[in-house]
């Protein structure tokens, strides 16, 4: 079937599905890669100044749960139709963009988080399945295609809209955020739902079925001991929204590539800089821009190699770019370095699916694929910890300068926002800010985190080739 045919043959609702999942990503996207720094960043900028273990705790924690849910609500969608648990993820979504800027304490950010993840659940499992419902086995390959192609286009868009009002204020980024999922309303007047199979279990028995095939799953020694292994890589991946964009906003001086945009491309300058500083997450965006440019050229080259082959290749390179882009003050080098883990991404994450479905046995394999989120729920949880608790006791700015005034001796007003409180104790110490900054970082190495970041992805690799030859025995 020629391309064209194929294109031809997806009936209306598979695009309108696609157009909904790119909105939705679009809008997902633009304030997660901003989250961290807005949790963290400095209250003159409009940040909540949560310590890096609280962020920790709110990412780690409420996007595992995102992953975990879907097992139940995507019983939910089944029985009580796709169109209806549509309408009640947007007006989740949209009332949670809304609402999270009006709160500013740990307990009432962490509560919102976890209702936005709830609308994220709701959604995740009706538009996969309606992808699957609206393909066949002759244009599957070329429609998840498209599918993924708008999840990485709406993962590109979304900061880079946001970024515009960043400085602005925060709350722009929510609203945003909100308004673009709003547009999905309209496009549910065009959504016919597909075929599905009605349950006629109630909701009390769905959840029961649900927990039962859980724990058929977990019987499996085998498959669980993939899973955590697979969870490794993700810890990793995550750490390029939870960590990677608190490290450039502390600790990386991107005045080279502010001034390059200035001289030869005025335009972003000017609205993805601010300060004579490129936005953090303008730089950590290039990851999602690296993906669209490269991910055919990639898996065209990966596709006749063994699943297994291939994500222990994609955990050792990406682990190698994560860990790099946190080595170094260089904003260059850390343009390299998230190319490099780009391309282990491109290279692991589509095969890790395609892996389960091959040592699942035949009559599980529908089992094991509905439960191939698990890895994903573990590893945000452990990568809030990594970014949480680690980050704050190896890298964080703030606790590194708290411990350098205590040594010292100097006696700071509290009441002072982070940048302030920076800025005063600079002149303290007859120092500028960036002189500051070069001090922290030669005597205290928040870099070593790098450390972490790469033997986490690396035992998940050597794992991965032990499991396979000692447990599998492929």
């Amino acid at each position: 079937m020629s391309v064209i045919k194929t294109f031809k043959s997806f009936p209306r609702t598979f695009w309108v599905a696609n157009t909904i999942e790119l909105f939705e990503r679009w809008a997902w996207y633009g304030f997660l890669m901003l989250f961290a720094n807005y949790l963290t960043g400095s209250s003159d900028v409009g940040g909540l100044e949560f310590s890096q273990t609280q962020k920790g705790m709110i990412m780690g924690i409420g996007t595992g749960i995102l992953y975990f849910l879907p097992v139940i609500t995507g019983s939910i969608a089944d029985k009580y139709g796709y169109k209806r648990v549509l309408i009640i993820a947007f007006l989740i979504y949209t009332t949670a963009f809304i609402f999270l800027p009006m709160f500013n304490t740990f307990t009432g950010v962490f509560i919102m988080y976890l209702y936005l993840a709830l609308g994220a659940a709701l959604f995740k499992p009706v538009i996969s399945a309606t992808i699957a419902k609206t393909t066949n086995d002759g244009n599957s390959s070329i429609g998840f295609g498209v599918f993924y192609m708008m999840v990485n286009l709406g993962a590109f868009l979304g900061p880079m809209v946001t970024l515009l009002f960043k400085s602005a204020s925060y709350d722009m980024v929510f609203h945003i955020s909100a308004g673009i999922i709003a547009l999905n309303f309209i496009l549910l007047f065009f959504y016919k739902e597909p075929d599905r199979t009605k349950s006629d279990e109630t909701f009390l028995e769905s959840i029961a079925h649900v927990f039962k095939n859980i724990g058929l799953v977990l019987t499996d020694f085998k498959f669980v001991i993939f899973l955590i292994i697979v969870a490794g890589f993700w810890t990793m991946y995550n750490q390029l929204f939870f960590t990677l964009p608190v490290f450039i906003v502390q600790w990386v001086d991107t005045s080279s590539m502010y001034h390059f945009f200035q001289t030869y491309v005025p335009f972003v300058a000017e609205n993805y800089g601010e300060g004579g500083q490129m936005q953090a997450e303008f730089i950590t965006n290039f990851d999602a821009m690296f993906i669209i440019l490269f991910q055919i050229v990639i898996s065209s080259l990966v596709m006749k190699w063994k699943p297994l082959n291939t994500m222990f290749t994609g955990f050792i390179i990406s682990s190698l770019g994560m860990a790099l882009t946190l080595m170094t003050q260089n904003v260059m080098f850390i343009m390299v370095a998230l190319f490099i883990f780009a391309v282990g991404e491109m290279t692991a994450s589509p095969k890790i699916t395609e892996y389960i479905g091959k040592i699942a046995s035949p009559d599980k394999k529908a089992l094991y694929m509905g439960y191939s989120f698990i890895p994903v729920f573990i590893g945000n949880v452990f990568a809030g910890i990594i970014s949480g608790n680690v980050y704050q006791a190896m890298s964080d700015k703030h606790s590194i300068l708290l411990k350098e005034i205590a040594k010292k001796g100097l006696t700071i007003d509290s009441g002072l926002s982070h940048n302030e409180f920076f800025h005063k104790a600079a002149g303290m110490m007859d120092m500028t800010d960036k002189q500051l900054t070069d001090y922290l970082w030669n005597n205290y190495h928040p870099s070593y985190i790098w450390i972490v970041i790469f033997g986490i992805g690396i035992v998940a690799a050597i794992s991965l080739k032990l499991y396979n030859r000692y447990v599998v025995k492929e």
